[in-house]
């Protein structure tokens, strides 16, 4: 039996897990990976390399620190959401408690590792970064961390999310970023991910492409998850503190890529009683191809973007296949390998996901009960949580990593769900 083979009939992880994952190749199990032309393939080394040194270097480390402290807003506070509590769960004591990375500075969890990869970048001498973008919370994160290092900084995104986000378009600009659309294909993220890919080959000497998930060749699914497991870390240092020393029994996060996924998950990773829900957008709920984003759910083995991951496959070949999400930062064909890894692993949760017309209604709820607007993709994970208050023991701890928040999106959510707004979320 392939190694491979094993893997799809569920496999045990090493303990210490982040420790042990990826192997010294940026592999987790049989995903990862880098596979990208030589040229690339050699500045990804020196990028892994940088990073090597970089982790352990208490100068970086402290410099990193005191930009997430002074700059970024850091540490993010754990809310209990006593409303959003009571109307998931009227007749039991379930607490949803929300991480609240919509208060980090630009408005979601990806400053984390913008900030990070931009100082590697100056270490490497590089003049410009570039990146993908989908829901444009990575694109203004980046321009930021352009704008704080004095960088050069190009955003490739898809031209029908340029449209639905163009509030993030404009702060972009703001930043001082020059945002260049995706005019192929289905124009979404994956085809920003196309473009941004063939930019940077032209001239990998002077630029870092930073990529904005823990997908991509290696060292990036890596450094990623390194750099948002400042989340994890504060979580279950602030919930012990407010929960007599214990841990939560569920932990619920949207995942696109999976980036703010594996930040908070990778501090409970080894905590086996700590039950992990990776949120896939389901679409419209068919399930048919093109009417969803949900890769773990409905993808296959395969390797897209330089890693091998699952990703969601046309019908006739092996290339990567249509998808659609309410979410721009969720509408990716792929998840990232470590994502691959927990799912095939038994680690994180089977059938975990939210439709479109759930993400609008968690939206709505969270809104109006709790005076919190949540970005569409963080939508996601607040709609399974109110789900799963509903099957889960009394006296259950629920917490919801709320990535980011929804300014960028009322305009196309009030537009387009305008049923929405004069609906009532009673508490009972």
């Amino acid at each position: 039996m392939s190694q491979l083979e094993k893997n799809k009939q569920g496999i045990t992880l090493t303990k210490p897990y982040l420790e042990n994952y990826p192997d010294k190749n940026g592999f987790f199990g049989p995903y990862g990976g880098c596979f990208v032309p030589p040229e690339i393939e050699k500045q990804m080394k020196l990028i892994s390399e940088q990073y090597d040194l970089l982790k352990n270097d208490p100068e970086y480390l402290e410099t990193l620190s005191r930009i997430r402290s002074d700059f970024q807003g850091r540490p993010t506070p754990l809310f209990f959401a006593r409303n959003l509590s009571k109307y998931a769960s009227p007749d039991k004591n379930i607490k949803i408690y929300l991480k609240r990375e919509d208060l980090n500075h630009m408005g979601a969890h990806k400053l984390n590792h913008c900030m990070a990869e931009a100082l590697i970048a100056l270490k490497l001498g590089k003049k410009k970064i570039i990146a993908e973008t989908g829901a444009g919370q990575h694109g203004v994160a980046l321009a930021t961390a352009a704008a704080y290092f004095n960088l050069k900084c190009d955003i490739y995104m898809g031209e029908i999310d340029i449209i639905k986000e163009k509030p993030n378009v404009v702060r972009m600009k703001i930043l001082g970023a020059n945002v260049i659309p995706a005019t192929h294909g289905l124009k979404s993220l994956k085809e920003a991910v196309d473009i941004a890919f063939e930019n940077y080959m032209k001239d990998p000497e002077n630029i870092m492409y930073c990529i904005g998930s823990v997908v991509g060749p290696h060292p990036f699914p890596l450094m990623v998850r390194d750099f948002q497991s400042v989340i994890g870390t504060e979580t279950k240092k602030q919930f012990k503190l407010k929960n007599d020393n214990k841990l939560p029994e569920h932990i619920v996060a949207c995942c696109g890529g999976g980036s703010n996924a594996a930040g908070i998950f990778s501090a409970f990773i080894d905590d086996e009683d700590v039950k992990l829900y990776a949120v896939e957008p389901l679409g419209d709920g068919t399930g048919k191809l093109g009417s969803h984003a949900a890769s773990i759910s409905y993808g296959e083995d395969g390797v897209m973007h330089g890693f091998n991951s699952i990703m969601i496959k046309n019908l006739n070949d092996n290339e990567p296949g249509p998808v659609n999400s309410i979410a721009s930062g969720l509408d990716y064909p792929s998840v990232g390998p470590e994502q691959a890894l927990w799912f095939r692993s038994n680690r994180t949760e089977k059938n975990v996901g939210a439709t479109d017309l759930e993400a609008v209604d968690a939206f709505f709820a969270l809104s109006k009960l709790e005076g919190i607007i949540p970005a569409l993709e963080s939508s996601h994970a607040i709609a399974y949580a109110l789900k799963l208050a509903k099957n889960v023991d009394n006296n259950s701890t629920i917490v919801v990593n709320l990535s980011g928040r929804g300014d960028k999106d009322i305009d196309y959510v009030v537009e387009n769900y305008p049923q929405f707004i004069d609906k009532k979320y009673e508490i009972q």
